[in-house]
């Protein structure tokens, strides 16, 4: 891979320029403008479509393929470009909180942390930041991690708090999103977490089909055949009736190209599969 050119075709897609430091300034822009242009999106997942946790596969679906997809990909290519630009990038794994407050299997989701240069000096030492462009309907901005205290965010009021046996809550609003455990991770130990939500009928991508990303002013999703866009606080929702509405919905909302529209699929088609090692989803 040139990465010098994928880099430049990376901050393309994304509408960035090349930032002249690696700073919070330059890594709340990236985070902003990535959820913007890149989906929240599950659609391999039911087009029976090879996912490769490999930085190169990651970085080809978003920058050659102009596709989106789910945390592992996402964040794992996001983690890339970061690194590429200067920022000291680690991987960390978490769980997700259920609706009725347990908490989802290990290797959930994967998030990021990133330390920046302090803004008044490198005698000062860095700051660390949670990054993350792969958890759906998130904060827009990365979240200060050693902050305790209230975090204001288009998408609401965020906290990073101490939870159980030394891991770190994420809430918004209240309530808990998930929980991290802070010790540094590889690509490869998300292979497991990644083959659950590709495979399992409790997973809810394996249920639903989703392909969302965040507007200057709301969000939009295209959720099966149903559009919804918010905007200003205010929610629209239509249904699509022809093949051809979704997948020009696809094309002029997300960028998506796709042959043939997307179906939830079936449990016994899933089964029938050659899932291969290392790949997951």
């Amino acid at each position: 891979m040139d990465m010098s050119r994928t880099i430049s075709g990376y901050l393309h897609r994304i509408g960035a320029d090349r930032p002249a430091v690696p700073d919070a300034v330059a890594l709340r822009d990236l985070q902003a403008r990535h959820l913007r242009t890149v989906p929240f999106e599950n659609l391999s997942v039911h087009l029976a479509e090879e996912i490769v946790l490999e930085e190169e596969a990651l970085v080809a679906k978003v920058v050659d393929r102009r596709r989106g997809g789910f945390c592992y990909e996402l964040n794992g290519a996001f983690a890339v470009l970061l690194r590429e630009l200067g920022f000291r990038v680690t991987l960390l794994q978490a769980r997700v909180f259920t609706a009725d407050g347990g908490l989802g299997i290990p290797y959930d989701h994967m998030t990021l942390l990133v330390e920046t240069p302090a803004p008044s000096g490198p005698g000062d030492g860095a700051r660390r930041w949670l990054a993350d462009v792969g958890f759906g309907n998130h904060s827009t901005h990365p979240l200060a991690f050693d902050e305790r205290g209230d975090q204001e965010d288009p998408a609401g009021t965020f906290r990073v708090v101490a939870g159980r046996e030394g891991d770190i809550d994420v809430v918004r609003d209240g309530k808990p999103q998930f929980r991290i455990d802070q010790r540094p991770r590889a690509l490869a130990d998300f292979t497991a977490g990644a083959w659950y939500h590709r495979t399992s009928p409790d997973s809810h991508f394996t249920r639903s089909l989703v392909c969302s990303r965040n507007t200057r002013d709301g969000r939009i999703t295209l959720s099966g055949r149903r559009l919804v866009t918010t905007a200003n606080g205010e929610r629209h929702e239509r249904e699509l009736v022809e093949d051809t509405e979704i997948l020009a919905a696809y094309r002029e909302h997300f960028g998506l190209d796709l042959d043939e529209v997307p179906h939830v699929m079936t449990h016994q088609r899933r089964e029938g599969l050659n899932w291969t090692s290392g790949t997951c989803g």
